[in-house]
């Protein structure tokens, strides 16, 4: 059989990355196989756990270049490691219509709640967190979802609820939701997505 080759996508920690990179070493992506990571920015730590797996990284940086520098430069990564499939996790740059066609239906990522709630323009990280607190919801979780070229559009594949609890913070709740729903989902839905695209 021949894997779907993923390339995860990231701009900081890495924290979903590292759940999708030990998912893939419990066998739990057997139709998949991470090749690549890309970073938009240099410094990230997510490039440090790339390396601890034995897994390719690279810096794309997104600083000082127009989108089309930006996507092309990813665009030639993703070419030359024969990409099949693209995982956002945790990556903040803004992806271009033109770029998305490229990959239909083989771009997936996070949200870290149930979207539609606490999604669009300036919703990411702890600010999503923030919003729920304040709206004072009593369940809020994570949602994967194939990218479209409309934003925060496309397919939902898997959505997790989290309880809130009284007195959450920001930071307590994110790790929440994390633990509990996206370092679930990211593995199940990359394994799904992986299933239609390998080949026998």
């Amino acid at each position: 059989m021949s894997r779907a080759r993923i390339a995860v996508l990231v701009s900081g920690g890495g924290t979903n990355l590292e759940a999708l990179l030990n998912a893939q070493e419990a066998g739990k992506i057997p139709h998949g196989e991470i090749v690549v990571v890309l970073s938009s920015a240099p410094g990230a730590y997510a490039l440090e756990r790339a390396n601890n797996h034995g897994v390719p990284g690279f810096a794309v940086p997104r600083k000082g270049c127009t989108q089309e520098e930006f996507e092309a430069g990813l665009a030639e990564k993703l070419t030359e490691y024969r990409t099949d499939m693209i995982i956002l996790a945790g990556f903040l740059s803004i992806l271009s219509e033109a770029f998305v066609k490229r990959w239909p239906e083989r771009i997936l990522n996070v949200h870290p709640a149930l979207i539609p709630s606490f999604c669009g323009k300036g919703m990411y990280g702890l600010k999503v967190h923030e919003a729920a607190l304040e709206k004072g919801v009593k369940v809020t979780g994570a949602t994967v979802h194939l990218v479209n070229e409309i934003p925060d559009g496309g397919r939902i594949l898997l959505q997790k609820a989290v309880e809130v609890l009284p007195g959450d913070t920001p930071e307590v709740l994110q790790r929440r939701v994390m633990e509990q729903a996206e370092w679930v989902l990211l593995p199940q839905a990359a394994e799904l997505v992986a299933q239609g695209l390998a080949t026998d």
